[in-house]
């Protein structure tokens, strides 16, 4: 385990753990979970279970389903609409206020993390793209030094998550989006407008795909 998760307390660690859960669609939506298997599948007390439900439930991310069991929600086509709104207004900002504060080595280490994202699909492996793909983004908009922005747009993720991790699930890796190497290309030449419409039409991609699984009534 890296050191400054060592450092973290239990609850935050437990915390971090069952969100990325979440996130990454290791939670299917809809999928019921006791308390007792998280506790055993965590290998933890019951206490910071316990907050973690609760901080995931006041974040919107899961739903009590009562006799001590919790879902992650199913994605309606209105909550989509209002996240798409959202996630397209902050998402492309965020890129172009970075702009001005990478270094070359900022975007080499995020060159890499989209190279791990490309053996990923190459090699079929939706959660490892998954992850890199969050990995990818929330590097870009850290940059940005928006703090508050930054927190906004994890909640948004964390909703959305799911959703995608069920659609990349069905369709497999050799269409998911990828807009990233636009991005990065545009970041080397210090073009913020550039970034920005490369980090919009990636994210285009993705919703567009949840957008048709949800008509299809696949989610």
């Amino acid at each position: 385990m890296d050191q400054s998760v060592r450092k973290l307390p239990t609850h935050e660690v437990v915390y971090q753990r069952l969100r990325d859960m979440v996130l990454f669609g290791d939670i299917a939506p809809g999928q019921a979970v006791t308390i007792q298997g998280l506790i055993a599948q965590l290998d933890v007390g019951m206490t910071p279970v316990r907050e973690a439900i609760r901080r995931l439930t006041a974040e919107g991310a899961l739903q009590a389903q009562g006799n001590r069991r919790v879902s992650v929600p199913h994605l309606n086509a209105a909550q989509l609409d209002q996240l798409a709104f959202a996630r397209l207004a902050l998402e492309p900002e965020l890129a172009r206020r970075a702009v001005r504060h990478l270094k070359d080595s900022d975007i080499d280490d995020i060159a890499a993390i989209d190279a791990l994202l490309n053996d990923a699909i190459a090699q079929g492996d939706i959660a490892g793209y998954l992850r890199q793909n969050y990995r990818f983004h929330m590097a870009i908009y850290d940059a940005a030094r928006a703090p508050l922005l930054g927190q906004m747009i994890r909640g948004l993720w964390l909703r959305f998550g799911p959703s995608l991790r069920v659609v990349c699930g069905r369709s497999g890796t050799a269409n998911l989006p990828d807009r990233h190497e636009q991005a990065l290309a545009a970041m080397r030449a210090r073009d913020a407008d550039a970034v920005a419409r490369a980090i919009r039409d990636d994210l285009e991609q993705g919703i567009d795909q949840v957008r048709r699984s949800l008509r299809d009534s696949i989610i």
